[in-house]
């Protein structure tokens, strides 16, 4: 076994429930009398997705904000979530973190559970939302002609790393403390033909979307609003953690929030997932953070 993918394979085998989606998306969704559930559940470990230094508030912060921009990109309303936190230095600063992110996107604690280990320390979230429009959007439902788009500007959480870096805590804030595109989802639901968040890089997710769709993007890098110099246009394209929505639509919709339109959807051409100033691109290599080892 040598990384996630080949782990979710192994997780296919299970008895999997049709809201599962085959693990082939970021959330799952769950239809319950009258109404559409949506969950999801990701994780932070120390060392790997915060930075040496980090305040643990913002560690929390940052463990409710990436799984409500899953919701976000289901175009849920957040109900609730459940914790699992493994005890240690900084629990103080963690809890505190964890009311103020909670208050600021109006998302109640249902409970959770506590654990003893580490270094490294592994905090752990699961949120549940109500879907606010049916059918769900997924990863999968791009069409050949649909136009592609993304939510607000990438790379400004690479520059807020950088800041933190230097020190400057003001100016890191999109790194420390990111936010979640909840009413953008809200809004874009009714109208996307597919839809996910970009946590690992603008081009992986961008790869993963055109492989669930079986589409090919053509994607014009130099249309994507970015944070930083446009010589450090890749790294933005690459870096993740800013949480922005992608999505696609049928070109020439009247899109009820503002986005940029980065690419077109193609019929998927000779195998390959993007194509980016003329090269074929067949694997995602390169393209973002991977868990892939």
């Amino acid at each position: 076994m040598s990384g996630e993918l080949d782990f979710i394979e192994l997780l296919r085998a299970a008895p999997l429930h049709p809201g599962a989606r085959g693990l082939e998306d970021d959330a799952a969704v769950l239809a319950i009398g009258g109404e559409t559930l949506v969950l999801t559940h990701d994780m932070l470990v120390e060392g790997v997705h915060t930075a040496e230094g980090q305040d643990p508030a913002d560690v929390a912060w940052k463990l409710v904000a990436t799984n409500l921009s899953d919701l976000a990109a289901k175009g849920a309303q957040p109900l609730g979530v459940l914790v699992g936190f493994m005890l240690g230095e900084g629990d103080e600063h963690f809890v505190r973190g964890l009311r103020e992110a909670l208050e600021s996107f109006h998302t109640p604690l249902l409970g959770g559970d506590t654990v003893s280990g580490g270094p490294p320390r592994s905090y752990g979230l699961t949120a549940i939302g109500r879907a606010t429009h049916v059918p769900v959007p997924a990863r999968s439902g791009a069409q050949a002609g649909d136009a592609l788009y993304v939510t607000g500007t990438l790379g400004a959480a690479l520059a807020g790393y950088e800041a933190f870096q230097a020190g400057d805590r003001e100016a890191a804030q999109p790194y420390l403390r990111p936010t979640p595109q909840l009413a953008a989802g809200q809004a874009l639901a009714p109208v996307v033909t597919a839809m996910m968040d970009v946590s690992d890089g603008l081009l992986l997710d961008a790869w993963r979307m055109a492989s669930a769709s079986g589409v090919t993007f053509e994607i014009d890098p130099t249309s994507v609003p970015i944070a930083l110099p446009d010589a450090r246009r890749a790294e933005a394209l690459r870096w993740g953690d800013d949480y922005q929505l992608l999505f696609t639509a049928p070109d020439g919709a009247d899109l009820p929030f503002p986005a940029v339109r980065i690419g077109t959807a193609m019929p998927l051409f000779e195998g390959a997932q993007l194509k980016l100033e003329g090269e074929l691109i067949r694997n995602p290599d390169g393209l973002g953070y991977s868990h892939e080892s």
